[in-house]
């Protein structure tokens, strides 16, 4: 659903508004009554233990579920609005402008690394070709889109340093490699919201530093909103604007990361502690270390 006589958003208005999300699986409940705001221009963490709600609040997102309480509002800088939990999937990535990569990589291994780029931008070449009729006679408007999403893919992999690779078989990459790949086959859809589920997951502490210049250039340079789940604090907390902390399914803390990583809920769900008593020192030796 959209409303496209909505006024501009103002500097206050968030990208991404989510209101009292609720997500049952019969009687378990997955996600319990979560709320926050993720502003554009800013990288927003959603933090938390395993099986705190991280993914399947994503699934709800990205319309993977249908939530069963509560409303899920994007707001682009141009004013459209979109209701996201209204939404079937296919149309939150191709109308909303949302998108999203996985735990688990999820490339055409058996497709060039250009090729993963080019598939990105299918809704657009289609649009372009008149539904295959432009296409056929190579008609000069659709060569012309042909040629721009070519120079888009050529400029994600040469910020992720593939552009050398482009003819490789995108299973034949490197692990770390193919962690880059997903992000520029997702910028290369144009997003408003880019959704990342652990991206820095399997990666060494060089690639992961490679990651975070990554996801810092695409906010400050491209003013994309980031949504991202991760566990490595290290990449959290260095680069993100907002932290989100879920704990069974609940909103134990949201605030900077400095905020976070002092708030005495987020030391317990983390580390057991009670309340009253501090990080152990040598964790927090560890995190000073990591610049937290």
């Amino acid at each position: 659903m959209t409303t496209a006589a909505l006024p501009l958003p103002n500097a206050t208005t968030p990208l991404l508004a989510v209101e009292h999300l609720t997500m049952r699986f019969g009687g378990l409940v997955a996600v319990n009554d979560v709320s926050f705001a993720a502003a554009n221009r800013q990288i927003t963490a959603v933090i938390g233990p395993n099986g705190a709600g991280k993914t399947t609040l994503f699934n709800c997102l990205t319309g993977f579920y249908s939530p069963t309480i509560g409303r899920l509002t994007l707001r682009h800088p141009d004013g459209k609005t979109f209701l996201l939990e209204q939404m079937p999937g296919y149309r939150i990535s191709q109308k909303a402008s949302v998108a999203r990569t996985f735990q688990n990589i999820r490339l055409f291994g058996g497709m060039s690394v250009l090729e993963n780029l080019m598939v990105a931008q299918h809704n657009k070449l289609q649009n372009a070709s008149g539904f295959t009729i432009a296409g056929l006679l190579g008609l000069p408007s659709y060569r012309k889109a042909e040629q721009q999403a070519v120079d888009l893919a050529r400029y994600w992999l040469s910020r992720v340093r593939l552009l050398d690779y482009a003819d490789w078989q995108a299973g034949n990459l490197p692990y770390g490699a193919q962690r880059r790949l997903e992000i520029a086959r997702a910028m290369c859809t144009e997003p408003v919201l880019l959704c990342l589920d652990e991206p820095a997951a399997g990666l060494n502490p060089r690639e992961s530093g490679e990651l975070a210049d990554l996801l810092t250039f695409i906010r400050d340079e491209h003013g994309i909103g980031v949504l991202l789940i991760e566990h490595d604090m290290s990449v959290v907390m260095s680069i993100s604007d907002h932290v989100v902390v879920l704990d069974y399914g609940r909103k134990i803390a949201d605030g900077t990361p400095h905020e976070v990583k002092n708030d005495p809920a987020v030391i317990r769900a983390y580390l057991g502690e009670e309340e009253d008593e501090e990080l152990p020192p040598e964790v927090a030796k560890d995190l000073e270390g990591k610049g937290v």
